[in-house]
């Protein structure tokens, strides 16, 4: 069994080598450990740390975000045969010690995909009450959309089995806790959360979430693009049904003007307003149906890019 910690990096030299340092090196269960830096555009020695200190290392030049980074690091766990892959932040908020506990449901055959609640004991100390506010309320979306109760969506201290990391299939660069998420429950992989410990610095801002607004613009764009891929009679049928109700609500209107005072004047904007509705929300419902129809042909697709990623990865 095969272990691949995994740690995204941008200009981490003071810290980086005590992290890796302070890795486990052995695990019950677990027969072999490697570490990767997967380095996203650093200026500074952070490279050189990360050698110097035994963890492979993978640089992309330029920064691309934790989304290319993340990307990265499964493609390097799949070369090498990788059984399970953690991924960890190396700026230390993380207890790297609790990584044998992380991996522990998959290990055990309980789960596909294990994330750290950070939020299990209330607000953690010193993270702000806005940010701590933002994460519950895309925990609350995800878990609308996706159908199962989250906690919080958004930790980057995770583990994955390697069925997880062969059916995984994201495209955002900017961030992909989120959409890792919905990737996996909707194409039925078991996912659970795990207590973990969370350590915030006051004088660290997040490499993600420095603006708040941003942040949740750049997220809610890619969970709106994996609803609209994966649940596509939800997204367009269900803007359609809500355009064809407006719709008959002003028809109704304009219908019991005339039954009650004989005329449709003057209210015959309104009937045309609300044939408006009624025409743009039958046509969002008739895409959302042939979006439905190419769905059944991207799951199949889907199946097919797994049998090849497990026959090139396992050859």
């Amino acid at each position: 069994m095969k272990l691949l910690i995994y740690m995204p990096a941008l200009n981490e030299e003071k810290g980086l080598g005590g992290v890796i340092k302070d890795l486990p090196k052995k695990i019950d269960g677990i027969d072999e450990i490697k570490t990767l830096v997967v380095d996203d555009g650093s200026t500074d020695r952070t490279v050189e740390i990360a050698r110097e200190n035994g963890a492979d290392v993978i640089s992309h030049g330029t920064n691309k975000g934790v989304g290319s980074a993340f990307h990265s690091a499964v493609e390097y766990a799949l070369d090498n045969r990788v059984d399970i892959l953690v991924s960890i932040d190396a700026d230390r908020q993380f207890n790297s010690k609790q990584i044998p506990d992380i991996i522990q449901p998959i290990l055990k055959n309980e789960a596909d995909m294990v994330t750290g609640d950070r939020f299990h004991s209330g607000i953690p100390e010193n993270m702000s009450k806005t940010k701590y506010w933002g994460n519950k309320q895309m925990s609350r979306l995800i878990s609308l959309l996706s159908g199962k109760k989250f906690r919080d969506v958004s930790c980057g201290f995770r583990a994955y089995g390697r069925e997880a990391l062969l059916k995984l299939n994201l495209f955002g660069q900017f961030t992909y806790t989120q959409e890792t998420i919905m990737d996996m429950v909707f194409k039925g992989m078991r996912v659970i959360e795990f207590p973990i410990d969370i350590k915030y610095f006051k004088e660290r801002k997040s490499r993600v979430a420095s603006s708040i607004l941003n942040y949740m613009f750049r997220t809610l764009k890619i969970i709106i693009r994996t609803v609209r891929d994966y649940k596509p009679m939800i997204f367009f049928g269900g803007m359609g049904a809500i355009l064809l109700l407006i719709g008959m609500g002003f028809e109704a209107f304009l219908f019991y003007h005339y039954f009650t005072a004989g005329r449709f004047s003057p209210y015959k904007a309104v009937g045309f307003i609300g044939l408006g509705f009624l025409v743009f929300g039958l046509l969002l419902v008739i895409v959302g149906l042939l979006a439905d129809m190419f769905n059944r042909v991207r799951i199949n697709q889907e199946k097919i890019l797994y049998e090849l990623k497990k026959g090139k990865y396992e050859e």
